[in-house]
C-alpha cells in the first residue's frame, strides 16, 4: 500500500491535482498577521469622520492678486471630493453635514530654470493655503491646516503660451493640492 501512495504523488510529494496545503497555511498566516496589525485594504477603512455623510465646498477667500485662483482651487477640491466618493458632495451649504473651506494666503512665482541671457525658462508657483473642515451645525473644527503649500511648474515661452502654461499649471496645482490635503484630512493628521 505504501508503494501505491508513492505512485500517486508528484516529484515534490504533492498529491496529483491537489493544492499545496503549505501555501494555503502561509497565506492564512499572512492574512491573520496583517489583520492583527491594524492594516486594511483601501476602501475598507472606517471614516475618520463617521458623522459626516455630505460635504459642501465653500468659496475660497483669495488674498492674492491672482484672478480666479479661488475658483480654480475650489474646483480642484470639489473634484477631489467627487473623485474619492467617500462623502456626498452637495451644492447647498444647508444640506451638508460638514463644510470644507479655504483661504489663499499667498502666491509666489520664482524662476526654476534659465535660458541664455538670464531669462527664465521655467517658473515655479507656490501657493500657501489655510484649510478648514468643519461640522456645519456645531461649527466644530474636524481638521485644519494653517499653512498648506501647493506647487506647480510651467514653461516660460512666448507671451500667450506662457499664460496658457501658467493656467494649466494652476489647475494641476489645485488638483494635486486637493489630493494631498484630502489624504491628510482622511488620515486625521
Amino acid at each position: 500500500m505504501t508503494s501505491a501512495r508513492a505512485d500517486q504523488r508528484d516529484r515534490k510529494g504533492h498529491p496529483p491535482g491537489g493544492i499545496d496545503l503549505r501555501l494555503i497555511r502561509i497565506a492564512l498566516f499572512v492574512l491573520l498577521l496583517l489583520s492583527g496589525c491594524g492594516y486594511s485594504f483601501s476602501g475598507m477603512s472606517k471614516s475618520a469622520y463617521p458623522s459626516v455623510q455630505s460635504v459642501f465646498v465653500d468659496t475660497f477667500t483669495n488674498k492674492t492678486s491672482e484672478a480666479n485662483l479661488d475658483i480654480i482651487l475650489r474646483t480642484g477640491f470639489s473634484n477631489e471630493f467627487v473623485r474619492n466618493g467617500h462623502f456626498k458632495l452637495v451644492s447647498n451649504r444647508d444640506e451638508a453635514d460638514a463644510i470644507f473651506r479655504g483661504t489663499i494666503l499667498s502666491l509666489q512665482v520664482a524662476p526654476l530654470a534659465y535660458k541664455a541671457g538670464s531669462l527664465s525658462a521655467e517658473d515655479r508657483i507656490t501657493v500657501t493655503l489655510e484649510l478648514f473642515f468643519q461640522e456645519r451645525v456645531s461649527g466644530r473644527t474636524l481638521w485644519t491646516n494653517g499653512s498648506f503649500i501647493g506647487t506647480g511648474d510651467y514653461r516660460v515661452t512666448s507671451v500667450g503660451a506662457t499664460e496658457i502654461n501658467r493656467r494649466n499649471s494652476l489647475t494641476k496645482l489645485a488638483g494635486d493640492a486637493a489630493e494631498n490635503a484630502y489624504r491628510l484630512m482622511m488620515s486625521d493628521f
